[in-house]
């Protein structure tokens, strides 16, 4: 790594990476000119790849216009189309818009929205939003009481209201089969309970990713939990929220997760790959039901500064065009079944890979010291973090949070932009398999070196 001088930014740690000098399509170089392939799409954000032309294009010739036009003095020509477009691709009826500038705001204006709702229909008692654990929606502090991850919410408990949660469906730990609906409505009927628990008549939403994102590891919904959750949340006026920040912008194989189960939510939220990494943006996706008695209530009390930026929204019309134009999701969906394909390898050759799961090019493999009893390897290895190291020093870079909460278990999302190619993904899993390699012989795990 090149000599560099002091860095004035801090983030969560001390790591410090390579200078990046460039990056085009799914690679990304250093300085010193080392060439990584992007295998989860930075935080599985760049859908499309990286330098675009299109893309870049569409932001130079907006840039030539204006960069900032505020909400409240003019509407903008690209804002305006981004809306009508995202509007057009959401289940029917939810073609209201709110822009934010990432997941975080997205999440809050969707919690915000719904309480304000409540509160114009005269169910001001309506207050409280279940949430799944563990699970992830974001860091600002209303967002925060909906995530289900020890680390991340236990230093700010006395700041804000936890809301209360109910587990993942995660049937892979629990020895049930995710293809039976029996299991589906297992998890989902714990929704039910936990709204009687809490009073049928405070329970204003549930909250839930389609698809999981970082803190499940693309985990899957049993067959039959999205239509059975739909049911409960409409036979107790409870409002469903899909935090499509991660799996929302055609990931999964569909632009909108929920489009798997055909199940309509009541709000949305996108962020991510809504953009792509070209600019921070975001949005919130509701109905004119929703947003009508808030607004002849006095309107909605929420904003950001750069909702609706022009810019931002003309590389979003240009990201979707872009996915359009060249069948991304066609391709996400074909390609991301390789890669699961070649995933699913490594739980013969590795006798500590203890699950591979996800949707699309949404995917994940999960460590275990046991697969038996899906134990997790010891928590002082952190694997969670070495893995990265090691892939990462190869020239790969995958993605990594604990697994059961934050505490421990370690899980890995193989994510890369949808433009990924049969060959790319041999690439991947020439590169990830060296890394498992080295990390395995690091610690004495065993190895099947015969294994196909």
């Amino acid at each position: 790594m090149s000599e560099r001088p002091k860095s004035h930014l801090f983030y969560q740690t001390r790591l410090r990476r390579p200078a990046l000098a460039q990056a085009r399509g799914i690679y990304m170089w250093d300085v010193d000119g080392r060439r990584y392939l992007d295998g989860s799409s930075g935080a599985m954000v760049c859908n499309i790849g990286h330098s675009n032309p299109h893309v870049l294009e569409a932001m130079r010739q907006q840039m030539e216009k204006s960069t900032f036009g505020y909400r409240l003095h003019f509407e903008t020509e690209p804002s305006e189309r981004l809306a009508a477009k995202a509007g057009s691709l959401a289940p029917d009826g939810l073609e209201k818009v709110f822009f934010v500038s990432g997941g975080s705001e997205a999440v809050e204006s969707a919690i915000k929205l719904a309480r304000q709702y409540a509160v114009a229909v005269g169910q001001s008692q309506r207050y409280k939003i279940i949430s799944r654990y563990p699970s992830y929606h974001g860091s600002t502090l209303g967002a925060l009481a909906l995530t289900g991850y020890a680390p991340m919410t236990a230093p700010f408990d006395p700041m804000m209201r936890q809301m209360p949660k109910i587990p993942a469906p995660r049937a892979y730990l629990d020895g049930l089969d995710i293809n039976r609906e029996e299991t589906g409505h297992h998890y989902a009927d714990m929704l039910e309970e936990q709204i009687l628990r809490e009073g049928p008549e405070t329970v204003l939403a549930f909250i839930v990713e389609p698809v999981g994102g970082a803190s499940t590891g693309a985990l899957v919904p049993p067959e039959g939990y999205m239509q059975r959750i739909r049911e409960i949340c409409t036979r107790y006026s409870v409002l469903l929220i899909n935090d499509e920040v991660m799996t929302g912008g055609g990931r999964t194989g569909r632009f909108f997760a929920a489009e798997h189960w055909n199940v309509k939510p009541d709000i949305l939220v996108i962020s991510k790959g809504f953009a792509a990494g070209y600019a921070p943006l975001g949005a919130m996706i509701t109905d004119e039901a929703i947003v009508e008695p808030v607004l002849a209530a006095g309107g909605f009390q929420h904003g950001y500064t750069y909702a609706g930026n022009p810019l931002a929204c003309a590389a979003g019309v240009a990201v979707i065009e872009e996915i359009e134009i060249q069948g991304m999701i066609d391709n996400a969906s074909r390609v991301g079944a390789l890669l699961k394909s070649e995933l699913e390898t490594l739980l013969i050759r590795y006798p500590f890979v203890g699950d591979v799961r996800g949707m699309g090019l949404l995917l994940a493999f999960e460590l275990v010291s046991d697969r038996q009893s899906m134990t997790p390897l010891a928590k002082e290895l952190n694997a969670f973090q070495r893995l990265v190291d090691i892939a990462y020093d190869k020239g790969l870079i995958i993605y990594s949070r604990r697994t059961r909460g934050g505490h421990e278990g370690d899980h890995f999302l193989v994510c890369p932009p949808m433009i990924t190619t049969a060959e790319n993904v041999g690439e991947i899993m020439d590169l990830l398999t060296s890394a498992l390699d080295a990390f395995a012989k690091e610690n004495g795990l065993p190895v099947r070196a015969n294994a196909a």
